[in-house]
């Protein structure tokens, strides 16, 4: 896998997005923005889950000014780093008030100065569509210098049910049509020479979705754009169906090489889905938060308690992961006999392997290196066989 190249793109003092940088991860709080201490509280649960970036709803002039507030109380407790993202819609001014406030700001295409859907056909004339196009570029230059001046990053982030009735009209339902919402406020920020930008393409259908976020890759670069990605799979639900969902739509992009950010969205507390996400890109080898382990389902052959021992070998890692972090980056392949090991576990860095009943075999790569060790034994051999080689 070739990771698509990006432009790096700076949120805050401390954060970057895109170029050769980690994919960062991020959430989103669920209480009102003006409930100063909820909104910190929920968004201090979130970091120390792991995410980089926490983003807050701003519906007016209300709560972008508390974004003050909100940011203020973060940088008394200890979290300046961690920058905070507005998410506006309906209200270009909202979107400028937070500019000048927090450290980025996602507007949304198909809201930002189109009025709201009314899920009615219209038609423009191609004069009208110009005229359009023309009152958005004057106001979103207003808004992309006063983002200059503040330091402040943008994420254009299209969603797929809010497409407006203007783009509708030209192109439909379509992946062209969320593409070119996109790409409509892409072209004024290339234009200005405005590169601190972030894209997304969200929807809850995860075909939809990986459709357009492909479409707008090619179309950035047949134009010459190379802006970072955001990924996500909106309104993916909750429990073991939203996670399948995010993991399928982020996933399968994350694989392509690519996604520069992702946020994964559950119907849950919100720092719920910090470890979805790390997970996510842990199976999609993108980057390492823990030890991987590879084990087979078992069979007939198995010569010992798969279940029992996987509890045990992972327990002993995990608890090692905690004093060295060299141990979070460890595969470790658990075998039930010769037939799956070391063939099925060539990946791992170390194996456990069924040799004989009640006896294990060690494996270092693909190299048996201890042989008949007795079961209650094999784990106690095999933190010691990582400590020595690592």
């Amino acid at each position: 896998m070739a990771r698509r190249i990006s432009k790096e793109v700076r949120i805050g003092s401390h954060l970057r997005i895109g170029g050769q940088n980690r994919v960062a991860v991020q959430s989103m709080t669920t209480c009102s923005t003006m409930d100063t201490e909820g909104c910190v509280e929920q968004a201090i649960r979130i970091i120390e889950a792991g995410a980089d970036l926490v983003r807050l709803t701003t519906q007016g002039t209300r709560e972008a000014e508390n974004l003050r507030h909100i940011r203020q109380a973060l940088n008394e407790r200890g979290y300046a780093h961690i920058p905070l993202c507005a998410d506006v819609h309906f209200n270009p001014a909202v979107a400028d008030i937070a500019a000048t406030i927090v450290e980025k700001v996602r507007i949304n295409p198909g809201n930002y100065v189109d009025p709201a859907r009314t899920f009615k056909q219209l038609e423009y004339t191609d004069e009208e569509y110009a005229a359009e196009l023309h009152r958005l570029d004057e106001r979103f230059c207003q808004f992309l210098a006063i983002c200059r001046e503040h330091h402040t990053a943008i994420r254009i982030g299209v969603n797929h049910g809010s497409l407006s009735d203007r783009i509708m009209s030209r192109y439909g339902d379509t992946p062209a049509g969320i593409v070119e919402s996109c790409m409509e406020f892409l072209r004024i920020a290339e234009r200005e020479q405005f590169n601190d930008v972030v894209v997304s393409i969200k929807a809850s259908n995860t075909v939809i979705m990986t459709q357009s976020v492909r479409l707008l890759v090619q179309e950035m670069e047949r134009e010459g754009m190379n802006f970072p990605l955001h990924l996500g799979v909106t309104e993916a639900g909750e429990g073991e169906d939203g996670r399948l969902k995010s993991a399928i739509g982020i996933g399968s992009l994350l694989l392509d090489g690519i996604g520069d950010t992702i946020r994964v969205s559950l119907s849950e507390e919100p720092e719920a889905e910090i470890p979805v996400a790390h997970a996510i890109l842990q199976a999609a080898r993108v980057q390492f938060s823990k030890p991987e382990f590879i084990s087979c389902p078992g069979c007939g052959r198995t010569l010992y308690d798969l279940q029992d021992t996987i509890r045990r070998v992972k327990t002993a890692i995990l608890e090692r992961a905690k004093e060295d972090p060299r141990y979070r980056t460890l595969k470790i392949g658990i075998m039930g006999c010769i037939v799956n090991g070391p063939g099925e576990m060539a990946d791992a860095d170390f194996g456990y392997v069924g040799a004989a009943r009640g006896k294990i075999s060690l494996y270092k790569g693909k190299e048996c290196v201890e042989m008949n060790i007795p079961e209650e034994e094999a784990v106690e051999h095999l933190i010691k066989l990582i400590d020595s080689t690592l």
